[in-house]
């Protein structure tokens, strides 16, 4: 009997397949509350889900159900080192394989994923066939790299089409044209599909976001710019979407030049102070950096998106001095002022944390530039909860970081309550004198 933990698009085709192809099969869907019974009596089980803190919940949740001599497939895209956590945390004699895959919903419907497997596959190669052509890769852990190591090219070429794109809006250049020269180049087939972004979801955007910050290592510049752009899409609510809709965002937001001036011609005297601000990556100023060039002797400078909840009017969201970013404490209230999640750490922590991301974008920022930050939880039991939503956003190297926990925050209800210290991408300056003038408030 095979047991099938899956979600989302794939899960399901996934084990339709497994089905018609004559296997017995049960299946979960996450959500619905997973216990041992789920994997009670299976001699293979198949996890499909959405990230690393997924398959751990899962499987954490199932193990008392897992016999010896029973083997786990992990097929999700989690990357080699959880797969290693997961072989320690599974007992001695469940066997465990990693097999991701390449491809998406339609390639599931009918058979024809590319398999990445790692690990001994006896008992379970023939399964997995079902699915598509199974490449066997090596040792546990192989699938997983190798799939990390194919979407960080995949999904940072994607988002470089999409700034090409936007870079022929902005210079004039005909977009069907433009498609039909990269046509002929080894880049054709990915530029039609930016050209013309899928209606239908096949690869969302989120996961693929999820997917290359598994895969931006430490130095890997291209694949962190990536992140950078497919993170400002999914703070502008473009997360359920497909991974090519990254080019209706680049072309929302097309590159500028500083008006009636070359792009390769020197600064004037005048721009010169625009021109030591740093700012690395091509979209154009927030409102809130436009104000900082405009008047460029000011020390410190008012952050407030509006893409997060307003203020009080008595605090500013964050505070930019030079290359040092400030935020302010964020906290899960809406629009309305209205507490969101309440009794659930789990939701009032991905709200402020989704909350941060939408500060960061706006200056050009992710949480890989975080220097440090600062939670305060009105209960420390529920830190595992809160640990896990943290684990979703922070996937590289940690930030420096203090967890408090006090009697109660400003709103009642409220569970936690986070502030954090940035810096921010781009060419650092000289320090500035005074950079404690900033205070945030709040």
């Amino acid at each position: 009997m095979i047991a099938f933990l899956g979600q989302g698009r794939m899960g399901v085709p996934m084990a339709r397949r497994l089905s018609e192809a004559g296997h017995e099969v049960t299946t979960w869907r996450r959500g619905s509350g997973v216990t041992a019974a789920a994997v009670d009596g299976a001699d293979l089980v198949i996890t499909m889900l959405r990230d690393p803190d997924a398959v751990r919940e899962v499987l954490a949740a199932a193990l008392p159900g897992l016999r010896p001599g029973a083997t786990v497939v992990e097929m999700s895209t989690i990357g080699p080192e959880a797969v290693r956590e997961l072989r320690a945390a599974l007992p001695a004699a469940v066997r465990l394989v990693d097999a991701p895959v390449l491809g998406s919903v339609g390639p599931a419907a009918d058979g024809t994923l590319t398999v990445l497997a790692g690990g001994d596959l006896s008992g379970c190669r023939e399964i997995l066939e079902v699915f598509g052509t199974v490449r066997e890769l090596g040792p546990l852990g192989a699938g997983a790299a190798m799939k990390l190591a194919v979407m960080s090219a995949l999904v940072p070429v994607q988002v470089l089409l999409a700034e090409t794109f936007g870079y022929a809006d902005a210079h004039g250049i005909d977009r069907d044209a433009l498609a039909d020269v990269l046509s002929g180049t080894p880049l054709g087939a990915l530029a039609g599909r930016l050209h013309a972004p899928a209606q239908d979801t096949r690869y969302a955007l989120g996961l693929a976001a999820k997917d290359v910050g598994l895969a931006a290592w430490p130095g890997a510049s291209l694949a962190t710019a990536a992140l950078t752009r497919l993170r400002e899409a999914e703070a502008a609510g473009l997360t359920d979407r497909d991974i090519t809709a990254i080019a209706d965002h680049v072309r929302a937001t097309p590159p500028q030049n500083p008006p009636h001036q070359s792009p390769s011609a020197p600064p004037s005297p005048a721009s010169a102070q625009t021109h030591a601000e740093p700012h690395s990556r091509a979209e154009p100023l927030s409102h809130t950096e436009s104000h900082s060039r405009v008047e460029p002797q000011s020390r410190a400078v008012a952050v407030n998106p509006e893409t997060v909840p307003a203020t009080n009017g008595f605090y500013s969201h964050a505070v930019r001095v030079g290359d040092m970013l400030y935020i302010s404490g964020q906290a899960a209230f809406d629009e309305r002022g209205e507490l969101v999640g309440e009794g659930s750490m789990t939701d009032q922590a991905e709200h402020v944390f989704q909350c941060l991301s939408r500060i960061l974008a706006d200056q050009g920022a992710t949480f890989d530039d975080l220097a440090f930050l600062r939670t305060y939880l009105t209960d420390m039991d529920l830190r595992v909860e809160y640990g896990q939503v943290r684990r979703k956003y922070i996937t590289g190297v940690p930030p420096a970081s203090t967890t408090v926990e006090v009697s109660r925050l400003f709103m009642p209800g409220l569970l936690l309550e986070i502030d954090a210290i940035v810096a921010l991408p781009g060419p650092r300056q000289r320090p500035r004198s005074a950079p404690c003038r900033a205070r945030a408030g709040g």
